[in-house]
C-alpha cells in the first residue's frame, strides 16, 4: 500500500485544521441554535412548559448533530475548510473523495474533540482518530482561491457570528411574557406617553435578565423606548409566583 501523496498534494498543518474546526463550530452552533429559536414560543421559559420544551431541544439538535456530521459531505470541504484552503481525501487515492458515510463517520469522532485533539498534535500522519477510523487525510487544495475571498469570508463568518449572538438573545427576551408584560405596562404608563409623546417604537436589543426557580421568577429589563418627541429609557422589575402571571413591580425611568 503506498501512502505517499502526490506531488501536487500535501499534508494540511495542524494550524490550519484547528482554524477550520473552530470556524465550522461557530457556523454550525449559529445554524443550530438558529433553529431552535425560529421553534420556541413565548412561555419557553414556564416551569409547566418543560417537557414539550425537552423535546424540542432534542429534536432540533438531534438534526443540528446530524448536520454538524456531515458538515464535509460536499466534495469533502466545509465552510472552514473552503476558508483554510484543505480537503478531505481517502487515504490510499488522494484523488478520491470519500463516501458521505465514510466522511459522516469521520466526523463522529468530534465527540471525543480531546482525544482528537492530542491525537493529532501527535501523529507524524496529521492524522486524528477519526481519520484512522475512516481512512481518510486533509490535504491542502491545489483549486483553492486567492486569499481575499477567503479573507472576506471568514470576516463575515466572525461578523455574523457577532450579529447572531445579539440578535437571537434579543429574541429570546422578547419571546418571554414577562418582556410582554413589561411592554404592556409601558403602554399604559401615562406618564410614559405624556413625556415621549406618543410611542412610536421599542430599541432592538433589551437587555436584562430573567430567572425561574420552583415556580417563583424574577425579571430585569432596561429598554430603550423610541418616542413621537423624546426617546427615553426605562428599568422594568418583575415577579411571578408559581402558576400565576408575570407582574410588575416597579417602573423607573434611567436619567
Amino acid at each position: 500500500m503506498n501512502n505517499e501523496l502526490p506531488k501536487n498534494l500535501s499534508l494540511s498543518s495542524r494550524k490550519r485544521r484547528i482554524a477550520a474546526f473552530m470556524i465550522d463550530h461557530f457556523v454550525m452552533s449559529m445554524l443550530i441554535v438558529s433553529i431552535f429559536f425560529l421553534f420556541i414560543d413565548s412561555n419557553f421559559m414556564d416551569e409547566n412548559n418543560v417537557g414539550r420544551m425537552t423535546t424540542l431541544m432534542l429534536a432540533v439538535f438531534l438534526t443540528g448533530f446530524l448536520l454538524y456530521f456531515a458538515k464535509d459531505s460536499i466534495k469533502g470541504i466545509s465552510a472552514g475548510k473552503w476558508i483554510m484552503g484543505i480537503m478531505v481525501r481517502d487515504s490510499v487515492d488522494t484523488n478520491k473523495i470519500p463516501s458521505f458515510w465514510r466522511l459522516l463517520a469521520r466526523n463522529l469522532f468530534i465527540i471525543i474533540w480531546p482525544v482528537e485533539f492530542i491525537v493529532l498534535a501527535s501523529s507524524y500522519q496529521k492524522k486524528r482518530v477519526g481519520d484512522i477510523i475512516a481512512n481518510t487525510v486533509v490535504v491542502k487544495n491545489p483549486n483553492k482561491l486567492s486569499k481575499l475571498p477567503r479573507i472576506l469570508a471568514l470576516i463575515a463568518v466572525v461578523i455574523v457570528n457577532f450579529i447572531f449572538v445579539i440578535v437571537f438573545a434579543s429574541m429570546a427576551f422578547k419571546k418571554t411574557d414577562a418582556y410582554k408584560v413589561a411592554i404592556t405596562e409601558i403602554e399604559h404608563h401615562t406618564e410614559i406617553i405624556s413625556e415621549t409623546g406618543g410611542i412610536k417604537g421599542y430599541g432592538m436589543i433589551p437587555n436584562g435578565q430573567i430567572s425561574i426557580i420552583n415556580g417563583h421568577g424574577v425579571a430585569k429589563f432596561g429598554i430603550n423606548i423610541i418616542g413621537v418627541e423624546e426617546d427615553i429609557s426605562v428599568i422594568v422589575y418583575l415577579e411571578k409566583e408559581p402558576n400565576h402571571e408575570w407582574e410588575v413591580v416597579e417602573l423607573n425611568k434611567i436619567e
